[in-house]
């Protein structure tokens, strides 16, 4: 049971990571600075480095598929990726917001594993600090600036944060299956601790750029992900992202 419920937690962290890794690389030769092309690349490789990781883990000590085939050979519906990850780059401001919101998020959710009671877990959560602490620092620095670089910048980022928002709560939405067996063995405190730690991490930020966090009554999670509910969005990247390795699943590379 509990070796289920950890396989269920790692999967939805893998997906995310997968997808938004895939997402962010989709800026590369295309950011508004050179600088940012770098980034995102960068970002990218780290995002789908964890995933990969996490995959590994559940293959090695799960008992679960070989990482590249669970990566690439699932039916849509057997992705656990929240909605926040699912959805294309309509514009830099969405992008930068997105990535704001979901790295914060990451980071939260990795510092809590640091004391898990799952040891690749815990191991794998000291190996990625540094990296999110990059990613969030980069996160905040952008969402400063722009939010603060004129009128139409300012507006801007605060219809991203508006639109996004119901998306990024997403992220936390409740393992009814399984949470209550990670929570009791101490491999991680459960989404709504893990939402609250969130909220108290973004709000500062929001504030120093003069953004408004809408009021947290109005927002309605956009669940449906963890249970294979996905937006239109998910299934052409899926075949775009696996198109070569599909060509032979067996082969050497």
């Amino acid at each position: 049971m509990l070796n289920n419920a950890i396989t269920d937690l790692m999967t939805k962290m893998a997906d995310d990571e997968l997808i938004q890794g895939h997402r962010n690389s989709e800026w590369t030769g295309l950011g508004p600075v050179m600088e940012e092309d770098i980034a995102f690349s960068s970002m990218a490789q780290d995002k789908i480095g964890h995933s990969w990781a996490l995959y590994r883990i559940i293959e090695e000590n799960l008992g679960g598929r070989q990482a590249d085939l669970f990566a690439f050979c699932r039916p849509e519906n057997e992705y656990k990726c929240c909605h926040l990850v699912e959805y294309p780059n309509s514009g830099y401001d969405f992008s930068l917001m997105r990535h704001f919101l979901f790295d914060q998020a990451e980071a939260v959710r990795y510092e809590s594993m640091l004391e898990s009671s799952f040891e690749p877990l815990q191991q794998l959560s000291r190996k990625v600090k540094g990296e999110l602490k990059y990613h969030t620092l980069h996160a905040n620095a952008w969402v400063m600036q722009l939010s603060k670089a004129g009128e139409e910048s300012y507006d801007r980022m605060q219809t991203a944060l508006n639109e996004i928002i119901a998306l990024a709560a997403g992220i936390f939405e409740p393992g009814k299956a399984h949470e209550q067996v990670l929570i009791d063995a101490k491999v991680y405190p459960g989404e709504k601790e893990l939402y609250n730690r969130w909220l108290d991490r973004i709000y500062p930020v929001l504030v120093k750029a003069s953004l408004n966090l809408p009021a947290l009554e109005s927002i309605t999670p956009a669940y449906g992900g963890r249970n294979g509910q996905h937006t239109p969005y998910l299934a052409p990247l899926l075949k775009e992202m696996g198109e070569v390795f599909n060509l032979d699943t067996a082969a050497n590379w």
